[in-house]
């Protein structure tokens, strides 16, 4: 036997160096990552000029700049290649990769699921709904109301908003019987509410409220909040909006993915858009707070709407009417009642906590704005 010499060595780990790349190679294209972004096409259920398109907006940016241009998310107003109203279809059936709205929109589909923003919140407002959903039950059973209806999505809920204005009106409702017979907008649980009330209503979506006013196919609405309604031309069929109402007391926006799509995803990309969602739901509620205080001024100022406060008789009756919609519906439908009794679980907990520990402010406003107005002498 020849005993190897050292070119004989070199030259067999060369050959075995170059075997182990060339099983590399054939195996490569299994690993190969696609080059270029991955694009996805979004629909809003807003009109371009609404503050809520604008959110949605705010969101695609957010996840465009996170993944440096891996993925970029292009979104269109509603109506660019479905109505308001069938962007879950569209998304679950893959029109759409994503889009940007609210559950009580899908009520039609499911009613449980407007259970995610119509309503009293049991005395939660919108963020803290949002801590039961995120902590309390509520992701897993959207996901399970999803899956019962067939919806191929991913949604996330986020965004809390404001207390909604109980609506726009031709004149100041100074008790029950002045909602009876009223032609009126609304979504979600709240039909059923403003029925109770004696209304005729009438679900729209946002971009086709004030036209409908205007026409005398409504004769009231509720839409959202100040920039919104400003924006949309409220004020320009009324002049009269009635403040603080529990039939959207604690409602958030929702972002959407087509499931297949989403879990396409790479997993660093799952997690930028997650982390994005909560970004943009602070980012969302701060610009709020901003943007709806100058258009509530300049509502008044500009505008000349006149603002009034709900009555507590009518507050009162939309919480045992809606008392009265849950208990029906809980009965037809046990996930309803499911999610129902989840949110009330959590909601006696955190809201005796809240009621317990949180200041009443309305003091220390009227100490610095009201009469003896002490902001001035600071």
């Amino acid at each position: 036997m020849t005993k190897p010499t050292k070119d004989t060595s070199t030259r067999r780990r060369f050959l075995t160096a170059a075997a182990a790349g060339a099983a590399t190679a054939v195996a490569a294209p299994s690993v190969v990552r696609a080059q270029g972004p991955i694009s996805m096409r979004w629909q809003s259920t807003w009109p371009s000029k609404d503050i809520f398109h604008e959110y949605a907006l705010d969101y695609a940016k957010k996840v465009n700049d996170m993944t440096g241009g891996e993925l970029k998310i292009e979104v269109l107003p509603a109506g660019a290649v479905v109505p308001a109203f069938g962007l879950l279809d569209a998304v679950s059936k893959g029109v759409l990769d994503g889009g940007h709205g609210v559950l009580v929109y899908h009520y039609g589909k499911q009613t449980a699921l407007a259970l995610w923003g119509s309503g009293p919140g049991f005395a939660m407002d919108a963020n803290m709904l949002l801590a039961w959903h995120r902590y309390g039950g509520g992701k897993e059973l959207l996901e399970k109301l999803y899956a019962s209806i067939g919806a191929n999505v991913v949604s996330f809920p986020y965004g809390p908003m404001p207390t909604q204005p109980f609506g726009w009106f031709k004149k100041p409702i100074a008790k029950a019987d002045d909602v009876k017979g009223l032609k009126f907008r609304t979504v979600g649980i709240s039909i059923d509410v403003y029925s109770g009330m004696g209304a005729a209503v009438n679900a729209l979506p946002g971009g086709e409220i004030v036209s409908a006013m205007d026409r005398g196919l409504l004769d009231a609405a509720e839409f959202n909040n100040a920039t919104s309604d400003r924006v949309l031309g409220f004020p320009d069929v009324s002049k009269v909006c009635m403040l603080q109402s529990y039939h959207q007391n604690a409602e958030q926006l929702e972002i959407m993915f087509n499931k297949d799509k989403y879990n396409g995803l790479p997993d660093k990309m799952k997690a930028i858009i997650a982390n994005a969602v909560d970004a943009a739901s602070a980012d969302m509620s701060w610009k709020a707070i901003d943007r709806y205080s100058k258009d509530y001024v300049e509502l008044q100022t500009k505008d000349n709407v006149k603002f009034y406060k709900t009555p507590d008789a009518i507050l009162k009756q939309q919480l045992e009417i809606y008392d009265e919609v849950a208990k029906k519906k809980s009965a037809e439908n046990p996930l309803f009642k499911e999610i129902v009794q989840s949110q009330i679980n959590f909601a006696k907990r955190a809201t005796q906590w809240e009621q317990d520990t949180v200041v009443n402010r309305r003091m220390a406003y009227d100490h610095y704005f009201g009469a003896n107005a002490a902001a001035k002498k600071l």
